[in-house]
């Protein structure tokens, strides 16, 4: 899911120097959003809530 976060980033630097606003912007708001969802479920495995299988 990180690969797809810097994919996203780098989508929306290249939008953004192209002059691209929207695509720019979208790529971004996926980005964070994609960050939130990581952060989320990397707390509910610190906190045992989500086990990992072995």
């Amino acid at each position: 899911m990180i690969e797809w976060i810097l994919i996203l980033l780098v989508v929306a630097a290249i939008a953004a120097l192209l002059g691209f606003g929207r695509i720019s912007g979208l790529a971004l708001s996926g980005a964070k959003i994609l960050v939130f969802v990581v952060l989320i479920l990397f707390l509910l495995v610190l906190f045992g809530i989500i086990g990992l299988a072995a």
